[in-house]
């Protein structure tokens, strides 16, 4: 068999959207996606938050629906890409490439 990738990951944005144009006028939008679980640990409650970058592109005109608080689905692959800070440094990024997303609700999963 073949290898995966695939992520589905239901969410809110941790901020507004923002989207940016590449040199050949291609729109890339980049958004923080919160995804929290609840567990209980002997008789206490906890929550554990994850927070995922997302990559979407040639979405500008979804992008004004994307503010901070909105609940979403995003379906789409796990990418990890690398560049040489100022310092020369290596860093590495890892990122979901959305390959769908479906607006699920406004600000505190409030449906609209």
């Amino acid at each position: 068999m073949g290898s995966v990738n695939v992520v589905h990951l239901v969410g809110h944005l941790g901020k507004d959207a923002e989207t940016r144009f590449t040199p050949a006028g291609v729109a890339v939008t980049n958004f923080t996606l919160a995804t929290s679980r609840r567990y209980k640990n002997g008789e206490e409650w906890n929550e554990d938050t994850q927070w995922h970058r997302i990559v979407l592109w040639r979405a500008e005109k979804l992008a004004e629906y994307l503010t901070k608080g909105k609940q979403v689905y995003v379906e789409g692959r796990i990418e990890t890409r690398s560049y040489d800070d100022k310092e020369g440094r290596k860093v590495y990024v890892t990122e979901v490439l959305a390959e769908h997303l479906v607006l699920l609700g406004g600000k505190d999963g409030e449906t609209k």
